[in-house]
């Protein structure tokens, strides 16, 4: 017996060693880029200097004074903040509410189709968006919002109407954005629900047929309460990064246009201008810190309150 089993822990260590060695890139990655780089958040409580013919580590720890949270007071106290912090809020709980409704819907819709071979090209439809950059995908937007040659105002031009100046008009990019962000990003999330979805035992739909349920019955009493786990942890990341928006699609697909800040401006893309125009690491730093730190928060108290309604839900 103890023969065998020692040949069963061979067997299981050596099992292990190998799932071991597949996941050190991961883990060297993860070290690498997300750890090692910690140490850079002493940025946000200084004035960082540099010092010709110095390296990074010298300006940092020498050469840079420590100004507590001077950084962090001046971001407050910035008259632009507050709309900054309006839009990004404004724009993630769209997103958010937005990405969790349509691809469940979709999903669900797709999951009575008939059809596999017409589900699976809408499914690859609906992802070829999610692998565009957002460079790619401005270009297509500047091809139909362009002043001269724009499809858009092609159009208008041809129902006698003026061109619209659409780079310069700060009211229509909530929509412009909000369709976008929908068009590029929803796809992902439709297939996860899809998989979902097509996990869930189809006894449970043959039994509920015979007991007389209809389609909307079933949607409501089996496929919901079943992809409900997966729906709940989307949400709570989703949260967590509640103070994160796309500076692809804020950046890019504005084109960086001074004339809509008003309306578009978000703060990863305030924290971005303000290290490249002025050159402010230190404050730059201090918004980037508030961002994660509020979004940990949010992440904390939604998990929390899923908690207490349910214990088994939620991420940790």
């Amino acid at each position: 017996m103890k023969h065998k089993n020692g040949k069963n822990n061979k067997k299981r260590i050596g099992s292990s060693l190998g799932l071991i060695a597949l996941s050190l890139p991961t883990i060297a990655w993860y070290i690498a880029f997300c750890y090692l780089p910690l140490f850079g958040i002493v940025i946000a409580f200084k004035r960082y200097k540099q010092v010709p013919g110095r390296n990074f580590i010298y300006n940092l720890f020498v050469a840079s004074p420590w100004v507590g949270l001077e950084n962090f007071r001046f971001l407050f106290i910035n008259p632009q903040i507050k709309s900054v912090v309006r839009n990004t809020l404004a724009y993630n709980l769209t997103f958010l509410i937005i990405d969790t409704v349509l691809p469940i819907a979709l999903a669900i819709m797709l999951s009575y189709m008939y059809s596999d071979r017409l589900k699976g090209i809408t499914q690859s439809v609906a992802m070829l968006p999610h692998f565009m950059s957002w460079v790619v995908v401005s270009m297509f937007l500047f091809a139909f919002l362009s002043t001269d040659k724009g499809l858009f105002n092609n159009a208008l031009i041809e129902l006698g109407k003026e061109p619209v100046r659409w780079y310069q008009e700060p009211a229509v990019w909530p929509i412009i954005l909000v369709v976008t962000h929908t068009w590029k990003a929803y796809g992902y999330a439709l297939v996860m629900y899809m998989a979902n979805i097509a996990s869930i035992n189809s006894g449970l739909y043959e039994s509920a047929m015979v007991d007389g349920a209809g389609a909307w019955q079933m949607v409501l009493k089996i496929t919901l309460p079943l992809i409900r786990p997966i729906v709940i942890v989307i949400l709570l990341l989703n949260l967590g990064g509640i103070f994160n928006t796309d500076f692809g699609l804020f950046f890019h697909a504005t084109r960086n246009s001074g004339s809509i800040i008003s309306t578009t401006q978000t703060i990863d893309v305030y924290t971005y201008k303000a290290l490249m125009e002025q050159a402010n690491y230190g404050y730059s730093a201090a918004a980037s810190l508030m961002q994660n730190v509020i979004g940990c928060i949010f992440l904390l108290i939604a998990n929390m309150l899923i908690k207490k309604v349910d214990p088994e839900e939620g991420v940790f």
